[in-house]
Formats: C-alpha cells, sequence, structure tokens
C-alpha cells in the first residue's frame, strides 16, 4: 500500500471517528478507536505467524462459520496448546487466547452479543498481564470501557462498542491492509486527532514535515558533507517523545532494518506513553528494538540514564526532541550539582527550555548530533539562558539555528527554532538558517512543503550561504553581539528597494497622457456627433528639461 492510499485509509477511518464520536472529545475517543486497531494489528500479526505454525493443520474458517481458525485447533487440540504457546512466544513474543483476538471480538459485534464489552476488558487484561509483562504491561490502563462516555449504563455502552467496532471493520474492508499500511493510516489518525485537541495536541504530536526535518538532520552525516550518505545509528533517544512519531520517522529515513540499533525513549504522560509503545509495535518495532519509559526527564527518574558506572550509563549516537515549550519547573538545591546541569547552570523556573536541552546534552555520544525544537526565546533571552547560551557557544557546541515559520503546531501559533548542536564541532562559526518566511499558507496550520524541507536540510548538510536565507556567522561576531542569537541579527530578510529610474518614468508618463488625449479627443467627436457639448480637456504641457 502506498502513502496515498494510506493517507485514504487514515481518511476512512478518520471519518468513521468523527462520526461516531458525538459528544465525546477526540482526546478520548482517540484513546478507544487507536486501541481496537492495535488489537486488530496484533491478532493479525499473530494469527499470520499461527497458520506458518500449523501449516497443514491450520483449519479452514469454512469448517466452523463464525469462529476463528485458531479458536477451532484450539479445541481440537487440548494437549498442543502449551508447546504451541511457548513456540508463539519464541517466534512473535507474544500470546493471545483464540477468545481475545480480534477476529472474535469483531464477531461478537456483528452479532451485537451482549457479552462484549466484559470479553473486551478481559482480552485487554490478558494481553498486559499474561501474553508478554514486558512489553504490554499497563498498555491499556488508560482505556475505560465502563466510561459513561461510552453509554449511560452497561447495555448503551455494550451497543456503542458494536457500532464502532463494526464500522472500523467496515472501514477497513475497503483497503487491503498489511502491518505496515495500517501503521502509516494509525500514523495518520493520531495527526488527525492532534488537530482536533488543540493545545493538548502538543503532548503528543510533532507534526510529520517537522519530523522530517529533524530526522534528516540527525541522519545525514554533515561532519562529511560531500558524500551525502546516511548514517547508521546504534542508538536513537527522544526524552520527550510522545506518541513516538518522531521516533518512528528517524527509522523511517534510515531503513527498517539495518538503520538503527535500537530506539529510546521517555515520557510522562501515561496515556501518551501507552500510545507510543503502542505505535513501536504497530509499525514493526520489535519488543527487543526499543525501550520506552514512563518517568519525568527533569527529575530524571529513568534508573538506566543515572547509571553511576560511567563505563555502563547509556549515551545516544543522536537525541531528537520536541520538548514542552517554557514549561514551568520546580528545580531542588540538589540540581545544582547533577551533573546533566553542573557545568552549565539551571534554567530558570519560569522556562525549562534549557533544562530539557541539557538532559538531551548530557547524553550525547562524543561524535552524535542533537536536534531539538524549541521557542525562539532561547535564543536571547537573558539571566540564567543567557548563561547557559554563552558557555555552550564558548565550548563550540551549538552548530545551527533554523529559524521555522509560525503557526506550525496544533498547540500554539508561535514561530520556534530548531536548535543543533554536536559535541564535537569542527567549523569554528554557527550556521543561520532563516526559513521562516518559507511556507504555504492553509486554514488551520501553514504547512511547510517537500520544497521547504528539502532547502532547510541542504542548506544545513553543506553549510551553503544565500542571501536572506542562510548565513554562516564567526563566533566573534556572535560574541560581539553578546551571544545573541536572535535570527534577525544576522539574516535580514528585508527586500532592497529597487532605483527609480527618472527618465523612464518621465517616459511612460509622457506616453500615458498621450493616451488619455487620444482617447478624449475621440470621445468628444462621438459627443459632437449626438449634438452634446464637448467635455473640458486640458492637453499634456510638454515639458522642456
Amino acid at each position: 500500500m502506498n502513502e496515498q492510499e494510506q493517507k485514504q485509509l487514515g481518511n476512512t477511518l478518520w471519518a468513521i471517528a468523527d462520526q461516531l464520536r458525538g459528544a465525546m472529545n477526540a482526546d478520548d475517543f482517540r484513546d478507544y478507536m487507536l486501541s481496537f486497531l492495535f488489537l486488530r494489528y496484533l491478532s493479525n500479526n499473530y494469527e499470520e505467524a499461527a497458520k506458518k505454525e500449523l501449516g497443514a493443520e491450520y483449519p479452514d474458517r469454512q469448517d466452523q462459520p463464525g469462529a476463528t481458525p485458531l479458536q477451532i485447533w484450539y479445541e481440537s487440540n487440548l494437549e498442543d496448546i502449551d508447546e504451541f504457546e511457548k513456540a508463539m512466544r519464541r517466534k512473535v513474543h507474544y500470546v493471545i487466547q483464540p477468545k481475545f483476538l480480534w477476529g472474535n471480538i469483531v464477531e461478537m459485534a456483528r452479532t451485537h452479543d451482549d457479552d462484549l464489552l466484559r470479553t473486551l476488558q478481559k482480552s485487554f487484561s490478558y494481553i498486559e498481564n499474561e501474553s508478554f509483562k514486558s512489553t504490554f504491561q499497563g498498555l491499556f490502563s488508560e482505556i475505560n470501557l465502563t466510561s459513561e462516555k461510552l453509554g449511560k449504563n452497561y447495555t448503551d455502552r455494550n451497543i456503542m462498542l458494536c457500532k464502532i467496532i463494526s464500522k472500523i471493520v467496515e472501514g477497513l474492508a475497503e483497503f487491503s491492509t498489511n502491518g505496515d499500511s495500517l501503521g502509516g493510516a494509525y500514523e495518520y489518525l493520531i495527526g488527525q486527532f492532534a488537530a482536533g485537541s488543540g493545545k493538548k495536541a502538543g503532548e503528543f504530536y510533532t507534526p510529520r514535515q517537522i519530523s522530517s526535518i529533524l530526522s534528516a538532520i540527525v541522519t545525514l552525516d554533515s561532519q562529511e558533507p560531500a558524500n551525502g550518505q546516511k548514517k547508521r545509528l546504534s542508538s536513537l533517544f527522544d526524552f520527550a517523545c510522545g506518541s513516538g512519531s518522531l521516533l518512528l520517522n528517524v527509522r523511517e529515513r534510515l531503513g527498517k532494518k539495518d538503520g538503527i540499533g535500537k530506539i529510546y525513549g521517555q515520557e510522562k504522560n501515561i496515556t501518551t506513553y501507552n500510545l507510543a509503545r503502542m505505535n513501536m509495535l504497530l509499525h514493526g518495532v520489535k519488543d527487543s528494538e526499543f525501550e520506552i519509559f514512563h518517568g519525568d526527564t527533569l527529575t530524571n527518574d529513568w534508573d538506566m540514564l543515572r547509571e553511576s558506572n560511567p563505563a555502563k550509563k547509556p549515551y545516544f549516537d543522536a537525541v531528537v526532541a520536541n520538548p514542552p515549550f517554557s514549561y514551568r519547573w520546580e528545580p531542588g538545591e540538589a540540581m545544582g550539582d547533577d551533573m546533566r546541569f553542573k557545568n552549565y547552570g539551571l534554567a530558570p523556573k519560569s522556562a525549562a527550555d534549557f533544562a530539557f536541552l541539557l538532559h538531551g546534552f548530557h547524553y550525547l555520544k562524543p561524535e552524535g548530533v542533537m536536534a531539538i525544537i524549541l521557542p525562539h526565546g532561547v535564543l536571547f533571552r537573558g539571566g540564567a539562558e543567557e548563561r547557559i547560551r554563552r558557555k555552550l557557544l564558548d565550548d563550540g557546541h551549538i552548530d545551527t539555528v533554523i529559524g521555522l515559520p509560525a503557526n506550525l503546531f496544533y498547540s500554539t501559533g508561535i514561530p520556534v527554532c530548531i536548535l543543533v548542536l554536536k559535541k564535537c564541532k569542527k567549523p569554528d562559526d554557527v550556521l543561520f538558517i532563516n526559513a521562516a518566511e518559507h511556507f504555504e499558507k492553509s486554514k488551520r496550520q501553514n504547512r511547510l512543503s517537500p520544497e521547504h524541507i528539502d532547502k532547510i536540510v541542504d542548506s544545513y548538510q553543506f553549510r551553503k550561504e544565500e542571501e536572506r536565507y542562510s548565513r554562516r556567522v564567526a563566533m566573534e561576531e556572535i560574541a560581539a553581539n553578546d551571544y545573541n542569537l536572535n535570527i534577525s541579527r544576522y539574516i535580514s530578510t528585508a527586500e532592497p528597494e529597487k532605483e527609480v529610474d527618472l527618465t523612464a518614468a518621465h517616459a511612460e508618463m509622457a506616453a500615458l497622457e498621450q493616451k488619455i488625449a487620444a482617447a478624449a479627443k475621440k470621445h468628444n467627436e462621438f459627443l459632437k456627433e449626438l449634438g452634446l457639448p464637448p467635455l473640458p480637456f486640458a492637453p499634456p504641457v510638454e515639458k522642456r528639461h
């Protein structure tokens, strides 16, 4: 399924969601819709693997209409179930009993089975606690099937679930869906739900066009721009990963098989954390290929990152992030000695932007690249932020500053920037790219076209200079500007006024006057024929020089 078909599938599913959610807000309905799609993916993936495992033993669905093949096999092979499930745990790393598979859930919805809601609850609980604990633990913890938002009582809720599931099946029937295509549609749906979530969208979604820029920055071997090759990343980290879309974008750009060794993400919001894990699995990322942690980045409560042995402490080839903008935080006194902040100082309570930046930068490998989205204030605000910015510049860690257009995000209309940081930066200058005026307008958000994205990436990779767009600025000039990185100080987008050719302007004016005189003369001739008085007209005065 190509990208256009994935978008069509996403549109179909979104239309179903929009039709069914009624008075329920987009955030609430998102969790139901995406969870059912995830259950469908897990089930299909499991049944395909079971079909290969059982071979000729795999039953024909026609044997017992209404029953899933695995259900038929389980009932006929009770003594072999344990051995079969052990094999499935080795091959696909999880087990789903037949009664909890999507096919059975669909059949219950089709027949309006009164036990559908209870079966779904048991299915979610089984997958979380017995399928494969380390990957699925708590995955559906935020899905409340007893919520009054689904209906006032059990019967109403059961009817609503029957309707949602039947409509999903109806929508999917129009398309041939495998894991990749459903993953693409899933990602599209997350974007659509983000569009309906307003400010809350910033908690879980980075627009794909911006993800594409960050992905290109950390995957292109910009230290040797002549070869222009993508590099393999043994590790990738996003410490505010939301739904995981940014991580997946980097993986897609590099290629799914050999591009990245392991993906690491951290997310504070429990609902979004679950969404990220579902998103990883649905895109075919194996449980051994990613690790998403639920916790607070600023307090650094991930034990893996606080490893006291420097040899065991993880450092990453690439760090990408779109953290909350100007987030208020409460740093304790002990944080002043935290190795993340010790050399730079603490960000102010009013804005944790630099705290997030320093957290990610601390865990970057010496040869690594970090790209982070931040509000423009980090470029020029004073006080503690100025001191942090100054030291990062003096130490040669800020490589590139990219200014983006306003109104690109669902959650805010402010313009933002991308900071690119490196621990071992070669050029003794900072590249500024002012892309703020290069965008396409649309009703809700402005958008970047592929051409706009390519121009940014090309300018970054080859450190190109272009009038009113990009410029390499020496550290001496930045120091002379008191380490202020406001892009307009270094790149003016103002168009120079065109010189006026007075001789040409006078000639054009004289020609116009002659045309007016000829038209007036002709007009008065018509009036004379009609017996009407002519209109007064002053002939052009010949100017002498």
